[in-house]
């Protein structure tokens, strides 16, 4: 018997797909709240699967899959309203997570597995969401071009030794918003702003593509220095093509700040909806993500740091070695986001 339905949200095509998922998720709820929950994910990693599987294996409970990208996927829940068949979003980046607390699309889980095994700063403090990985946002440095001895937090990447030589993504991603965001709750606003400038006026190109694009631009001398998030790297050294692993070998991960606030972290998240079905299914998901067998498998599967302590982590990520991460709680990333973009804006980062 087939574990997993896919379904995924393209646009307007998807709806007709959606609304006969409503039906069937509020349907079967009649049945037994413990037989399905319905899955809202903008992770779209097929090593996830098995983890679903897994879960299916120990609970007896199906998962419906829903895939889309995130802000199509909270305003589906939105104009759903009470009449949704979601019981659960999966997204990635704090910022995101912010942006559906704000829809009102999340309720309050009282779990104490979750409180006893997610850090703090990784959750939300009225437990409306919770991380469940870690993404690190490092600097990457091309090794012929770059002594690690120059490097050391993410203020001085405005020095002018650096000019012409950084590449990074656009204002418009979500992972540097949340940057800045976590930078205006350590630093403030204006000392962001004057960084944002300082960091604009070092930019190798103008920002364009997506991780791996600031990457290729560092290993190819286009950039000494690349802005990325770590588990982006490891996928180069397990790729077959040897052209790949060979960039692999000229980058090089520096984690900044480790003598002060430690290194910008952020998540993928997960949370229970407002309007959940199989609420009490649902609860038993989330918590699953937190299991000894769930961790480990996101840390091996997709390259991600862990959130409970003492998972084990993948050999290639952890060749880069320890860091201290900063502890700022993951909220602020998103309550920011505002500030963020808007001081982005004005220091002309495009």
């Amino acid at each position: 018997m087939k574990k997993i339905s896919r379904r995924f949200l393209l646009g307007t095509g998807a709806a007709t797909a959606v609304v006969g998922l409503s039906q069937l998720g509020r349907g079967k709820k009649a049945l037994g709240q413990n037989q399905e929950i319905n899955i809202y994910s903008s992770r779209h990693y097929n090593t996830d699967d098995k983890l679903y599987s897994d879960f299916t294996n120990q609970t007896g409970i199906k998962i419906n899959l829903i895939e889309g990208k995130s802000d199509e996927l909270i305003e589906r829940i939105k104009s759903e309203g009470a009449n949704s068949p979601a019981d659960i979003l999966i997204t990635v980046d704090a910022g995101r997570l912010w942006r559906a607390e704000q829809a009102g699309i999340f309720t309050a889980v009282d779990s104490q597995i979750l409180k006893d095994k997610i850090p703090a700063n990784l959750r939300h403090p009225e437990n409306l969401w919770f991380g469940f990985t870690k993404r690190a946002r490092v600097i990457m440095y091309n090794k012929d071009l770059v002594d690690p001895s120059e490097l050391s937090t993410y203020e001085d990447l405005t020095n002018p030794k650096w000019q012409g030589k950084i590449a990074i993504r656009s204002s418009g991603n979500i992972y540097n918003q949340s940057l800045v965001a976590g930078l205006i709750e350590v630093l403030g606003e204006q000392a962001t702003e004057d960084w944002c400038k300082g960091l604009v006026a070092n930019f190798a190109r103008p920002p364009q593509g997506n991780d791996r694009a600031q990457i290729e631009a560092a290993a190819s001398g286009l950039a000494h220095i690349a802005i990325a998030n770590t588990y982006y790297l490891p996928r180069y050294l397990k790729d077959e093509d040897p052209g790949k692993q060979a960039i692999f070998e000229k980058i090089g991960v520096f984690f900044p700040n480790q003598g002060d606030r430690g290194t910008h972290v952020n998540i993928s998240g997960v949370g229970v909806t407002q309007y959940a079905p199989n609420k009490e299914g649902a609860i038993k998901f989330v918590e699953f993500l937190t299991t000894p067998v769930a961790q480990t498998f996101f840390a091996q599967g997709n390259n991600e740091y862990p959130v409970v302590p003492g998972t084990p982590i993948d050999p290639i990520v952890a060749s880069f070695g320890e860091f201290k991460e900063d502890t700022t709680n993951v909220v602020a990333l998103g309550a920011n986001n505002a500030k963020a973009v808007q001081i982005m804006d004005r220091a002309g980062w495009k």
